[in-house]
């Protein structure tokens, strides 16, 4: 919330995962009205561009699969939606994990944005700035040896160490794990 806070006057509209907090709704409900204070606009997208998706086909194992997970046509018209309110506000895409790298904005909807020529600016922890292109590139050096070779292009391997990455923080459906759902095409 400081993060945001810093930089509230920049930003018109925040586009948010889930309307309400899992652990601490009634933070979820001080931060709403302190942007209706602050007058931006909050958008719920998370049906469109949430890590828990409710299409079975985008699971493997009982983990959602990012790439699955965009080629639907619901991403895809919540990754327009965010492009429509970018082209008229600075928006925000809200996050409560402490890295970008640990969420499914940077790795998914972050990457379809910049896809889209879309520029995407994380703000960390400690308030600084980092960069999509930046951030994959952190991704890149915290990753072990044995990514790829060397002869491989910077993209190739990005798109190997976010795939490793995913395997840690995708959202994995317990249920589906337990009653064997495993969906693979």
């Amino acid at each position: 919330l400081v993060s945001l806070a810093q930089y509230q006057r920049k930003f018109r509209a925040l586009y948010v995962n889930t309307p309400r907090g899992r652990r601490s709704p009634h933070k979820v409900c001080m931060l709403l009205a302190s942007l209706k204070q602050a007058g931006i606009a909050y958008v719920f997208l998370g049906r469109e561009l949430g890590a828990r998706s409710e299409d079975p086909t985008t699971y493997e194992n009982g983990r959602v699969q990012y790439r699955k997970l965009a080629a639907t046509p619901l991403f895809r018209s919540g990754i327009e939606r965010v492009e429509q309110g970018a082209r008229k506000l600075r928006v925000s895409l809200m996050c409560a994990e402490k890295d970008p790298l640990d969420c499914h904005r940077t790795l998914l909807v972050s990457r379809a944005l910049e896809r889209d020529q879309v520029a995407v600016t994380h703000i960390l922890a400690d308030g600084a700035l980092e960069s999509q292109h930046d951030a994959m590139r952190r991704l890149l050096k915290l990753e072990p040896a044995g990514l790829g070779d060397m002869f491989d292009a910077e993209e190739t391997l990005i798109e190997l160490a976010v795939q490793r990455r995913e395997e840690q923080v995708a959202y994995q459906d317990e249920r589906m794990v337990r009653e064997g759902a495993y969906v693979v095409s």
